[in-house]
């Protein structure tokens, strides 16, 4: 009856889709396979199997045979997905992604546990709580790794060598206690000689206004310069990095284009007609965990020779998913399109050809080591009437390298524009 009741629920969908009719048949046969597979298990399996569990499951694997970005998400992960966007989600503060089949660190988010515990992007997730997440899915990962704040969880984590190098991977494991994770949209300060400094973590529906904000303070406390960093930014939405490059590009410039399957579905964004900051001289940084939104405005004030990128190769994400709601709760991401910077370069990462992502102007190399040390200081104490430092005692902090060369060539500019104008 169950069986009967699915094929004429499948026949009913391909009935209202008249673009796919003509395959309805074809289709309908690819389908019975699949209700078969459902209805031997229902009757033959040896123990009552939950009909619900199967549908999900069954969608589940064939949403990730697309592509590692695509997934089917069941109703508490929708729901922990959307509470995540607006702000804040009870959890350890990893992104991830799958990687050669493994769970794999796309970033820690700033100031989340595995952040300050210096869990790095593209480490490699083996287990959680001693369980193998080699057929895990990233729906069931989601659920593990999330929980009530104040409870542990403990990851084991394999860490490669330093991208392009040689040598061999190491363990790593770390217990993470569960904490509620805010997702803070930027972070800014005013560093020497009139060089401001603004860090987006992620491109959220809060994040144009907040880099507004940002700017418009920096500008008041006497920043005539800005470094931009976009290190571990993971992206987010599309059409808040477009308005973020679009205040440094104005003239109604190519911010980024999508197209999808379709000849016919490209889709251009570009910036507006005046941008508040048109000339502010500009370093980008980035490096292994930027992705996607933040590749979209590096790319961008890049082709259009608008800033000078520092750091290292970003991860190569130049998909676009959208979310789609389904009647149960659930949620569909699905890979729509890909997205190409204003010079026409596609970004995503090959790993068989070694491309993809954006490669800096100047490249920066840092330690593994060194970046764990850097995701610690980064943590900063705030106190009122007091100035914002950072977690780790003075003696301890490592140089920044990739910032330090970005002030560097800031001031050069400085003092080559004095002396022109002097001329």
């Amino acid at each position: 009856m169950k069986r009967a009741l699915i094929a004429t629920a499948v026949l009913a969908v391909l009935a209202v889709r008249p673009a796919y009719a003509a395959n309805a048949d074809r289709t309908y046969e690819q389908l019975k396979l699949l209700i078969d597979v459902l209805g031997f298990v229902q009757d033959n399996y040896v123990d009552e199997p939950e009909t619900q569990k199967l549908i999900y499951g069954a969608a589940s694997g064939m949403v990730r045979t697309l592509d590692p970005y695509s997934q089917f998400m069941e109703p508490e992960i929708h729901r922990e997905m959307k509470t995540e966007t607006e702000g804040q989600y009870a959890g350890v503060g990893l992104r991830l992604t799958f990687h050669e089949d493994w769970l794999t660190v796309q970033t820690p988010m700033p100031g989340s546990p595995a952040y300050r515990l210096g869990v790095l992007p593209n480490d490699r997730l083996m287990e959680i709580d001693g369980v193998s997440t080699k057929d895990m899915s990233m729906s069931d990962a989601l659920r593990t790794l999330r929980g009530a704040p104040g409870t542990k969880v403990k990851l084991k984590l394999e860490r490669g060598p330093d991208d392009g190098q040689d040598g061999d991977w190491k363990t790593v494991i770390v217990d993470i206690t569960r904490e509620l994770v805010k997702i803070e949209s930027t972070l800014s300060m005013k560093l020497d000689a009139g060089v401001g400094y603004l860090r987006i973590a992620e491109f959220s529906a809060k994040t144009a206004d907040d880099t507004a904000d940002a700017l418009r303070k920096l500008k008041k406390d006497g920043a005539t310069s800005l470094v931009l960093d976009l290190r571990n930014n993971p992206g987010g939405l599309l059409s808040a990095a477009v308005e973020v490059a679009s205040m440094f590009l104005g003239e109604g410039k190519l911010v980024v284009y999508t197209q999808g399957r379709k000849a016919d579905s490209r889709q251009d964004f570009s910036a507006g007609a005046k941008a508040p900051y048109p000339v502010l001289p500009l370093v980008v940084l980035i490096n292994s965990g930027s992705a996607s939104g933040s590749e979209i405005v590096a790319g961008a004030t890049q082709d259009h020779k608008r800033a000078v990128v520092v750091g290292a190769r970003s991860f190569g994400k130049a998909s676009v998913q959208s979310l789609i709601p389904l009647p149960d709760g659930s949620g569909l991401r699905l890979t729509v399109a890909r997205y190409y910077t204003p010079a026409g370069r596609s970004i995503h990462r090959d790993e068989k050809a070694k491309t993809g992502g954006i490669t800096p102007d100047i490249v920066v190399p840092v330690t593994p080591e060194n970046e764990a040390k850097l995701y610690a200081q980064w943590e900063m104490i705030y106190a009122k009437d007091k100035k914002p430092h950072s977690v780790v005692k003075t003696e301890d902090l490592v140089r920044d390298d990739a910032l330090d060369r970005a002030v560097e060539l800031l001031k050069a500019r400085d003092v080559l524009g004095a002396l022109k104008r002097e001329g």
